[in-house]
């Protein structure tokens, strides 16, 4: 019995459902619905991947394969394990919240909007499921098309700036990743990220590769001093072009260093994850600092993502340093699968800050945190769903986004004291600006007669608002079932992570 190709329907369903929505012209409301029940059916479609999956192994599941480029053996290769799979499913949740929010507050094109959510939603899932190099690049660069024309349209006053700056920093990156991957294809004849994965490589050759992917994956997450694109794009893209950026297109990044960097140059990733580690340091204190001093709400949580960042960077390179001190393989193992659970926690919660941001921006139009005050004696619902979120952001227990960051924690101080001591400086800090902001915009009296006459939330965004904190009130308690499914991919990564390739 042939299996259905459950990976190829989540990536090539939302993008044909995408081409049907921009034939819908002259009829916006069927736009948004077709839209809206479209990224349902693929959700639905997605928790088949959960549903269906063995978590005791680390092998690649749901895998289809067909030949695509046969002179240059390119193939068509999909495959899911439990790394990609929590990726693929959190890409689908996202789209269904990111087009249902803008059925208000989008008037022009509506049809050209929903379609570009649809069709990076499938475009995303490809970057999660692709096994073929050629296939990986082809997502990965594709991608930048819908997302600047979101920008570029339907953005801010500076959106062109914003744009422009996006797509070069982000295109000239991924240049090197290519390079890299023509290389070893040079070397053994295939693009298969699997084949790529179990050839050996000399130690020059890893550390230029690793410095390849590095400069590619460093941009997408973004880490210092290649982040300064992230905050102008969020500034000027529309609400739901942020939720998509933070929630999954930084998260491309974090995957890229675990799918290739650290099981294709070990040897490499071994000798340099001193420089991976102080950039990531470097990123959770010094990107802390500058997220206090932001005037405007959306910088200021661009900024923290930057830094919640930061701990997936260094979750990720941690297991050398345990391994060299402690020689203990479940530390490394935990230092990882915090980073993964960061991940999916960070996409929760910038979602939600996110679309809080654009709740309040949609009534008055401004991001200014001065511009507000005293929102809760106006919006007293919607004001207990930014406090959850913003306790979330600052790393409160009983949130997402206290348990990755916690095992990373953890995990440095196996590491090195003083790792682990500057890593807890974003507990502090981070409730710092989270607070401050919270402090400023929500609580006090209302100063503006604007805020006044603010209307809390309607029935739409009340059940967006609902969805998010039940994921990250969920997580918070009970990550479990996501732990599950990515400890037998984790600890199959640390064991290739600790292997030499050295011819």
């Amino acid at each position: 019995m042939t299996q259905f190709p459950l990976l190829s329907a989540l990536i090539w369903l939302p993008i044909l459902s995408g081409l049907l929505v921009l034939m819908m012209r002259h009829q916006p409301n069927l736009a948004k619905q077709f839209a809206l029940w479209s990224s349902v059916l693929v959700f639905i479609l997605s928790l088949g991947l959960y549903t269906g999956f063995d978590n005791t192994t680390a092998q690649m599941q749901f895998v289809e394969q067909a030949s695509w480029i046969s002179a240059f053996n390119i193939q068509y290769f999909l495959g899911v394990d439990g790394l990609s799979m929590p990726l693929v499913i959190l890409t689908t949740f996202t789209t269904v919240l990111a087009v249902w929010s803008a059925f208000d507050c989008i008037k022009e094109r509506v049809e050209q909007y929903m379609a570009a959510f649809l069709i990076m939603n499938g475009i995303m899932v490809g970057v999660f499921s692709a096994l073929d190099a050629v296939l990986f690049y082809v997502f990965w660069e594709v991608l930048l098309v819908p997302m600047f024309l979101v920008i570029g349209q339907w953005g801010g006053q500076r959106r062109v700036y914003a744009t422009i700056k996006f797509f070069l920093y982000t295109f000239l990156g991924s240049v090197f990743m290519l390079i890299a991957f023509l290389y070893m294809y040079s070397q053994i004849g295939s693009f298969s990220l699997l084949d790529f994965q179990a050839m050996p490589l000399g130690f020059t050759a890893q550390i230029l590769i690793f410095l390849a992917f590095l400069i590619a994956f460093a941009v997408k997450i973004p880490m210092f001093p290649v982040h300064t694109w992230l905050p102008d794009a969020h500034v000027e893209a529309p609400t739901a072009g942020s939720v998509v950026l933070a929630a999954i297109m930084l998260k491309m990044g974090g995957y890229g260093f675990v799918r290739l960097s650290l099981p294709m140059a070990p040897d490499a990733a071994n000798e340099l994850d001193w420089l991976v580690i102080s950039l990531s340091i470097i990123a959770i204190v010094y990107i802390s600092v500058i997220a206090m001093v932001q005037k405007d709400m959306k910088k200021l949580v661009a900024y923290s993502s930057i830094a919640h960042m930061g701990f997936v960077t260094l979750g990720m390179f941690l297991l050398y340093g345990i391994l060299r001190n402690t020689g203990e393989v479940q530390g490394a193992i935990m230092g990882l699968e915090g980073a993964m659970i960061q991940m999916i926690s960070h996409g929760l919660i910038s979602a939600a800050m996110f679309l809080a941001i654009g709740v309040m921006y949609d009534r008055m139009h401004t991001r200014e945190i001065s511009a507000y005050g005293g929102v809760v004696n106006t919006m007293p619902v919607f004001a207990v769903f930014v406090l959850l979120f913003a306790m979330a952001n600052a790393g409160l227990p009983g949130t997402s986004g206290f348990v990755g960051e916690f095992m990373v924690i953890l995990a440095a101080f196996k590491s090195n004291f003083w790792i682990a001591l500057a890593a807890a400086t974003t507990l502090i800090l981070g409730a710092a600006y989270t607070l401050w902001m919270v402090k400023r915009v929500i609580f006090g009296d209302v100063v503006n007669h604007h805020v006044a006459e603010l209307s809390d939330l309607n029935r739409r965004e009340f059940a967006i608002m609902s969805i998010l904190a039940v994921a990250v009130v969920a997580l918070g308690f009970y990550p479990a079932p996501v732990m599950d499914i990515m400890h037998a991919s984790v600890a199959h990564l640390v064991e290739q992570a600790m292997t030499s390739k050295l011819p």
